[in-house]
């Protein structure tokens, strides 16, 4: 793993990547216009992956790894919503990951070292994912995957792909059968696009996924039907029958309802040929006459599939081996300085644009000062870019670093405000001193208010707030939102703004009202107090008040009020300190004031799933005879408890099976509740039965 940094680098990382990638996500899957590369993508997913490994507490409501896709509120199509969710796809980039993944699998699974696992291996097209419902034969629904949970209805727009019978051939095919595969669009159909787009002086496509996204997702399908799309089916989801046991006899069914299936989808009886599948497909990628970014493994029986399960946005049973990383040469224009929500000072290098693996490349994030220091960029110099590996993208190599020009003096005062930009003990960010004073953090921290992960509000996007807060209607502060009523007259005076669309924005700002606390504590940005950590917070304090005054009392030298506080999981030493300097801050607290006055936030209570089990914390030991400890450990939290590693006083339950040592001791001690592992299988089926 790489270096993770300490708690309080890792919570600013994962906030600057969750918005970085919900950005892309975003341009990639709603825009059609990428601005980074797949590989550079893969990276940002990758460094949150590593993060959220090693800080699970500080996983946030907003994480890429609990997304998929991109929500489609803005599409001008109508929206469907997925029968069986859409999931996406966890990611392996060498070899020794496809090994460890087999590894998992067999760990879940408890399968001895000699017991054969068969894999499926295919390419991995690199279209637009898309879901055909069919019924008693019939396509009846076509949809995007969307956030996986709602996509947009692209019925219409399907019936002009080539690829995609109105009518399954066969009369052995399921009442309800949803085919699920991608939408893509072959090399030379791209490029003659591309030379029409441009004869016609219209806008050109960066790479044939985005012309075959921009091509299906089109309100009108008459421009679809102009358009040479193709189909590859790679698996199903919602089914009244699944016709076969394995994921191979069901691909090989599909194809013979009259659906396109790769000829490329082999069954690899282990992991030797796993790896040659992937060595030739890379071979041959060059000479395909579609574009592929990697290859895809699935375990092909269906039971262990269903026995594996998911883990938030992905399966178990699935993972892609992406293609190695690309790099280019191209030279460093200028470097520009961002300011962000907590007001740290980010480089952010303007490159001369470079083609790398069909996606054009502009910008490049250098980090800090003393990246820009290591590498020794200036403007001007030529450098080499990566598009992947296990940190943020960036410049890898100087290539001009010994030629006379003028070094690049990183500023020490804000860009935005002027304020003095300093950089805190031990810390090698640089931050803006403004505070609210500067605009560019009242913008970040009102954007990150209204985010999903916090508020939620609906209609403020960021070319709204830019706009209101030029009209000086959002210069207080978050509480400003929520006065906006008062200002409905002059936002109708505005350009773009119509009776309804006020209406629906000033609607969405009354409905957060009452906000649920740890979103609302969440949006307030305060340094180290991530979404996990403030539900930690709230579950054990209830109220908002109550927060303020445990914070207080403990920058004040109670001790007793910082030992509560530290004592609950996920809290240390660096969040109260955060939350004490928070309130000692006389303009934070005015802030806190004028919010609350214009709120009704309710206390905050955890709703249990209805389990007998829900809200406790479970601990397994001993051999597991039935199901791996992770299989277990899965269970528990499908069904609200806490699947925790060690016995103390706060466990309620022990699962033993042979072997139980030192655990079942210490449980016998504390007065803890022991079940065997057949006890434990009772209340997963009960809780089943209940839930149907």
């Amino acid at each position: 793993m790489a270096n993770v940094g300490s708690e309080a680098d890792a919570a600013n990382e994962l906030m600057r990547l969750a918005k970085q990638i919900r950005r892309a996500n975003r341009m990639y899957h709603a825009e059609d216009a990428p601005e980074i590369s797949d590989a550079e993508y893969d990276a940002l997913v990758r460094r949150n992956a590593e993060l959220e490994a090693a800080f699970p507490h500080l996983v946030r409501p907003d994480s890429p790894s609990q997304e998929i896709g991109h929500e489609v509120g803005t599409s001008p199509l109508s929206k469907v919503m997925h029968e069986v969710r859409m999931m996406s796809l966890d990611n392996a980039f060498a070899n020794d990951e496809v090994a460890e993944f087999v590894a998992r699998v067999r760990r879940f699974l408890s399968l001895d070292e000699g017991e054969a696992i068969a894999f499926t291996a295919e390419d991995k097209i690199d279209g637009l994912s898309c879901s055909l419902r069919y019924e008693k034969g019939e396509l009846v629904l076509a949809a995007t995957r969307g956030d996986g949970q709602v996509g947009e209805n692209v019925t219409a727009n399907v019936a002009h792909v080539r690829d995609i019978p109105r009518r399954l051939r066969g009369s052995n095919v399921p009442e309800l059968f949803e085919v699920r595969g991608e939408v893509y669009m072959a090399k030379r159909d791209f490029l003659a696009l591309n030379a029409a787009q441009d004869e016609a002086g219209e806008k050109l496509f960066a790479n044939p996924r985005n012309a075959a996204a921009g091509s299906l997702r089109q309100k009108d399908a008459r421009v679809t039907a102009q358009r040479p799309l193709r189909f590859f089916a790679h698996g199903w989801g919602a089914a009244s029958a699944v016709p076969g046991e394995s994921q191979s006899d069901v691909m090989r069914r599909i194809a013979d309802w009259g659906l396109p299936v790769s000829a490329h989808l082999k069954r690899c009886v282990d992991l030797e040929e796993m790896l040659l599948a992937f060595e030739r497909l890379a071979d041959e990628r060059a000479g395909l006459g579609y574009e592929i970014d990697g290859v895809v493994y699935k375990v092909d029986r269906l039971d262990w599939q269903k026995r594996l399960g998911f883990v938030a946005r992905a399966p178990r049973w699935a993972i892609a081996r992406k293609f190695p990383a690309e790099r280019a040469e191209t030279t460093l224009e200028s470097i520009d300085i961002q300011v962000g929500r907590t007001g740290k000072l980010t480089p952010v290098g303007r490159l001369s644009p470079v083609l790398v693996g069909g996606v054009t490349v502009t910008n490049v994030t250098l980090h800090n000062r003393d990246e820009i220091d290591r590498l020794g960029v200036r403007p001007g110099d030529r450098v080499v870019i990566q598009r992947a590996g296990d940190v943020i993208p960036q410049v890898v190599e100087n290539l001009t670093r010994d030629e006379k020009r003028v070094p690049f003096v990183f500023p020490d005062h804000c860009p935005v405000c002027a304020s003095e930009a300093v950089s805190e003990e031990g810390e090698v960010d640089v931050r803006c001193t403004g505070g609210l004073i500067c605009r560019a953090q009242r913008f970040e921290r009102l954007k990150h208010f209204v985010s999903r992960g916090a508020l939620d509000i609906d209609g403020l996007g960021e070319k709204t707030i830019a706009e209101f807060l030029d009209q000086g209607w959002l210069g207080n502060g978050p509480a400003d939102i929520f006065r906006l009523r008062d200002h409905r007259d002059e936002i109708l005076a505005l350009e773009g703004w119509q009776d309804k669309s006020v209406d629906n924005l000033l609607a969405s700002v009354e409905k957060r009202r009452s906000p649920d606390a740890a979103r609302l504590l969440f949006g307030l940005g305060i340094r180290h107090v991530g979404s996990v950590t403030s539900r930690d917070l709230m579950t054990h304090l209830h109220t908002l008040p109550a927060l303020r005054d445990a914070a207080e009392k403990a920058r004040a030298g109670d001790e007793d009020a910082a030992l509560a506080l530290t004592s609950i999981d996920g809290v240390g030493p660096a969040v109260v300190n955060a939350l004490g300097d928070f309130f000692h801050e006389e303009h934070n607290r005015a802030l806190w004031d004028d919010l609350l006055g214009e709120l009704d936030v309710p206390r905050y209570e955890v709703e249990q799933v209805d389990s007998a089990v829900a809200g406790k914390t479970v601990v397994f030991t001993g051999r597991l005879e039935t199901m791996s400890r992770d299989e277990a450990k899965a269970q528990a939290e499908r069904l609200g408890a806490k699947a925790s590693g060690s016995i103390s006083a706060r466990t309620d339950l022990l699962v033993a099976g042979p072997g139980a040592g030192s655990k079942l001791k210490k449980a016998g001690e504390l007065g803890i509740e022991v079940i065997d592992e057949a006890r434990w299988a009772e209340i997963v089926a009960q809780a089943g039965a209940d839930a149907r």
